[in-house]
């Protein structure tokens, strides 16, 4: 444990539960509706309103072997190829044999997927996939029905959930076991400002970090919050370096900030082709599956082609789809463009890179243990080692679907079990709070540092522009601008802060080009020296502590054994 804890008021009302989940994606649900099946006291705590996180934003689909003529085994093969290297191939095979009857239970909770005339399940293809194996919902609408359906079995069982809440702090017993976390809920309501939810268990769902980049597909609640949270506590993560910049977001214009319109890989999964500004499609040549290669060579290629052209944005053109194909199949695509005053029917669409997906995160065994005893974590803001260096599209909701369900098993297992009282550190430690205005700064240094181009230089540019905001925060701010008071703006900011120096720490050490870490000044990629992981701790000091890990297996998170 670190005793380093978010400079807050003490909690000023308490409940208790046998297991809170952190967050209401397709993971924190999940998690949820399987313990509270089982007859757990589950407590959902969530940022905004239980339907307002990534997975609702999602559009292409859900990939799982259901189609006829597919194996798992031909889904881990692609999975593996996409992560570089660097995936756990054992929890790669638990995400590609669990997960077909983890998508059918996903059914008979109430989630309507597209159906062929047949009446069989409708799959598409996305980037990396050899086969058509993306279930879709609602044409592009997959995210909002998974979330709907979730929502309403939340719901229709009686599920306690605290909406408009972020969570603070692990709390933990005197033998360090998980205890409970402390938040702060925003508003009037039965709860309002610091309280505490006592549990023996805590399952972080929490989602990802992409709001540390100025443009970015993530909603603004994407603050990497259980990141820092679990940093504080003493968990160790991994991979962080390793974030995944959606090749095709709509441009909306140079300096363009907070979150950007995703035009889904699905679209490309259906034969829309990148063009430049001439027309010219450029990733024929570049990979056998040319549009459709895994999102990082995507990425490069188009960051390359602007690069030659002097522009900010390449082209998706499909208008050859016809007005009622993108009418039926892209709707919620349709839309967004023709509100930002493009006809995808009619033009190419503007698009270029923008932060999407974290691969990295707190590092999990494959039951989604943590370092820490008592915490889980599942969903974008684990590590379990699915992705490597670059998710495979549409692996992120079924790896939150399958692993969730792990936890939830294991959590149910381990019950009953009474938590410790929580218990203060010998010498706890405040985190000081960032001055003003650094959420913006934090934003335009990771962009212009640590974007889809890295460098030594761009790295150790961001490092030092970070490290003065954390400076500036421990000594209380400067002359002109003071530290922030305590508020959910103040947290948040902390918490991108946090994550973004472990970001660039990684990023800065892993001198070479793989997966969607991108060196400019390594371009090769390095299995000799570089196919295994870096770690990084927080230390009571407030330092980080960056390992690298002697093979590309992960070690052990407890002393629990590890499972073949």
């Amino acid at each position: 444990m670190t005793g380093i804890r978010l400079h807050a008021p003490a909690p000023g009302w308490a409940i208790d539960a046998d297991v809170v989940v952190v967050g209401s994606g397709v993971a924190g649900l999940t998690a949820a509706l399987r313990c509270t099946a089982a007859g757990l006291r589950a407590v959902v705590v969530t940022k905004a309103r239980l339907d307002d996180g990534s997975t609702r934003w999602a559009q292409g689909g859900i990939a799982a072997a259901l189609g006829e003529g597919d194996t798992p085994e031909q889904h881990l093969a692609d999975t593996l190829v996409a992560g570089a290297g660097l995936c756990d191939e054992r929890a790669v095979h638990v995400l590609v044999t669990e997960g077909p009857d983890a998508v059918r239970r996903l059914i008979a909770t109430g989630a309507d997927f597209d159906k062929t005339a047949d009446g069989e399940i409708a799959l598409t293809r996305e980037g990396g996939h050899h086969r058509r194996r993306i279930a879709h919902a609602g044409g592009d609408a997959t995210g909002a029905e998974i979330s709907r359906a979730l929502v309403e079995a939340i719901r229709d069982r009686g599920v306690r959930t605290i909406e408009h809440a972020l969570v603070l702090d692990l709390l933990t017993d005197a033998e360090g076991r998980t205890a409970g976390v402390t938040l702060h809920v925003m508003g009037e309501g039965q709860h309002d400002g610091v309280g505490a939810v006592h549990a023996p268990a805590v399952v972080l769902a929490t989602g990802g970090m992409g709001q540390v980049f100025s443009a970015t597909t993530n909603p603004a609640v994407s603050t990497g919050d259980g990141v820092a949270l679990a940093l504080r506590a003493g968990a160790e993560v991994s991979d962080l370096e390793f974030v995944q910049f959606h090749p095709t977001v709509l441009f909306l214009g140079a300096g363009s900030e907070g979150q950007q319109p995703l035009v889904s890989e699905a679209v490309r999964g259906e034969g829309a082709h990148l063009v430049d500004a001439d027309g010219v499609r450029f990733m024929t040549g570049q990979h056998e599956l040319a549009e459709l290669a895994p999102r990082d060579i995507v990425a490069k290629a188009i960051t390359r082609r602007m690069q030659e052209h002097g522009t900010e944005n390449m082209y998706l053109d499909a208008r050859h789809f016809g007005a009622e194909m993108w009418e039926q199949r892209f709707p919620t695509i349709l839309a967004a463009c023709r509100s930002h005053g493009i006809d995808p029917v009619t033009e190419p669409i503007p698009v270029a890179p923008a932060a999407h997906y974290a691969s990295g995160g707190v590092r999990t065994d494959l039951r989604g243990r943590t370092t820490v005893p008592g915490l889980y974590a599942c969903g974008e803001v684990a590590c379990t080692g699915v992705h490597g260096a670059n998710r495979l599209a549409s692996n992120s909701l079924l790896e939150g679907l399958v692993f969730a369900e792990r936890i939830a098993d294991d959590v149910i297992a381990a019950a009953p079990r009474v938590p410790g009282a929580p218990v203060p550190h010998a010498t706890p430690v405040t985190l000081p709070l960032p001055v003003a205005g650094a959420r913006t700064r934090i934003q335009r240094i990771m962009t212009a540092g640590a974007g889809v181009l890295r460098s030594e230089a761009s790295l150790r540019e961001a490092a030092e522009a970070l490290d003065a905001l954390h400076s500036d925060a421990l000594a209380g701010g400067t002359d002109d601008t003071k530290a922030g008071e305590p508020g959910v703006d103040s947290w948040e900011t902390t918490n991108l802060l946090c994550v973004s120096r472990v970001l660039v720490a990684a990023a800065r050490r892993r001198e070479e080009t793989r997966g969607c870490h991108w060196r400019e000044d390594h371009p090769d990629r390095d299995d000799t020296d570089w196919r295994r992981h870096l770690v990084v701790r927080l230390t009571p000091e407030r330092a980080l502590d960056v390992r690298t890990t002697g093979t590309h297996d992960f070690p052990p998170t407890s002393e629990a054994p590890r499972e073949p």
